[in-house]
């Protein structure tokens, strides 16, 4: 039977009949406001059902901007309404098994405690607030930590450690361990400045940022340790004698730079397109005076055609430092080494599905492939490939990664590595987002 038919029979049943019991009749300006009644219940079923069959054929949002936002799409209507901070987080562990360490293969891998991070939303009196600390075992960070104003229809400004406007947007990856670039500085970093945003607008946006100073207070900040951060900056020199991951003896940081990023959006039929252009300049100090400078261009691509998604990036950065080849980095209370100059070339596909099976309702699988080349220092490429899965569960966002690497951080090399032997690591993420 038409399920339509049947709801109508069950509607009339509920309505007319216990009107019958009593009265023995029904009056036709009644009968007519019943069918009325019930036509607007299977309208309003039959659109349900379109958007249900809309949400089953495609899946919109970026699995990675997913996780990342969930703390933030579990606030109330009310919270969004009134003034207030809206408080999530999310409590993550790992599991990995390495090609590269023979203790961790002789134990089936290791599992571990990633983070526990805590993210803060919301606005007051028309200035909003948004903030993120993790917690690690080694080292305590904010990611992020920021106060924005919208002072007109399409143009706000955002001031704190905010993101450096540059390349894909969010994200220029879909796993767990993001991109090449990532590790360049180029992916997801988060600086000390102030950033004018203009929204989507007759198709263009453009974001312009000045960042005085990396997050940890530049080359003098009062911190115990400067690799104890989220994202990657440059932290020194790496001169000879040092190794490739050792503390530099000589200390440099970035200040006064400036970075912008324009985009133009553009759709046809179910393709959706983002190109843009982006670029950031800025100096170099070693505590007394400049030391040098550095720059970074990348032009870009993000696409979606129903299901599937395309990332194209072609990034190039420069530090000019004294004729310096190698510099030292930090995140993560790690140091590391890179060229100071090279190419970045990424290829990101992804395709989403949603499901209804259990607790799981959205699957991402995905490749991406990230190569640096033409080093300065001479030293071999560093390439990275990623296939994996990401799996929406309730409150649980899990990654299962394949990393396929060489001369790549966390996955049994350096940038500045010189290895022409790949490495591999099997990943698994797992976070609850509240």
């Amino acid at each position: 039977m038409n399920k339509h038919r049947l709801l109508s029979i069950l509607l009339a049943s509920a309505f007319v009949g216990p009107a019958y019991a009593q009265t023995m009749s029904v009056s036709a300006a009644e009968l007519d406001s019943l069918k009325a009644q019930i036509s607007a219940l299977q309208a309003k079923l039959a659109e349900i059902e379109e958007q249900a069959k809309a949400n089953t054929t495609s899946v919109a949002v970026n699995a990675k901007t997913l996780a990342e936002q969930k703390p933030v799409s579990v606030a109330s209507e009310k919270a969004k309404s009134e003034d207030g901070i809206t408080v999530g987080g999310a409590i993550r562990t790992n599991f990995n098994y390495t090609s590269y360490s023979e203790g961790n293969k002789d134990r089936g891998g290791d599992f571990d405690f990633d983070i526990f991070r805590l993210n803060l939303r919301g606005e007051i009196g028309d200035v909003s607030l948004n903030g993120e600390i993790r917690f690690f075992d080694y080292m305590t960070a904010i990611k992020y930590a920021y106060v924005g104003y919208q002072f007109s229809e399409n143009w706000e400004v955002n001031a704190g450690i905010t993101k450096v406007p540059f390349g894909n947007s969010p994200y220029n990856s879909q796993n767990y361990f993001f991109s090449t670039n990532y590790y360049l500085g180029l992916e997801d970093d988060f600086d000390l400045g102030v950033v004018f945003k203009r929204s989507i607008a007759n198709n263009w946006q453009l974001d312009l940022g000045f960042f005085k100073n990396d997050e940890l207070g530049g080359v003098d900040g009062y911190v115990d340790n400067r690799s104890d951060r989220y994202s990657y900056d440059i932290v020194g020199a790496r001169t000879a004698g040092e190794g490739i991951y050792d503390e530099p003896g000589q200390t440099l940081a970035e200040y006064n730079t400036f970075s912008g990023r324009f985009a133009y959006h553009f759709k046809q039929g179910e393709l959706t397109t983002e190109v843009g252009v982006s670029a950031l300049s800025g100096g170099i100090h070693d505590g007394e005076s400049r030391a040098g400078d550095y720059q970074a261009l990348a032009l870009h691509a993000n696409s979606q055609y129903q299901r599937w998604h395309l990332q194209l990036q072609h990034s190039e950065y420069r530090y000019d430092i004294d004729q310096l080849e190698q510099i030292a980095i930090g995140a993560y209370s790690f140091y590391d080494t890179i060229a100071a100059e090279a190419t970045s070339t990424t290829l990101n596909v992804a395709y989403d599905l949603a499901v209804n099976f259990g607790a799981v309702t959205g699957l991402q699988f995905y490749n991406n492939y990230g190569v640096v080349y033409d080093k300065s220092d001479d030293t071999a490429n560093t390439v990275m490939n990623v296939t994996g899965v990401s799996v929406a569960a309730g409150g649980l966002f899990t990654y299962f990664d394949w990393v396929h690497a060489k001369n790549q951080p966390f996955v049994g090399g350096s940038g500045a590595g010189d290895s022409g032997d790949y490495e591999q690591r099997f990943n698994i993420n797992i976070g609850y987002y509240f």
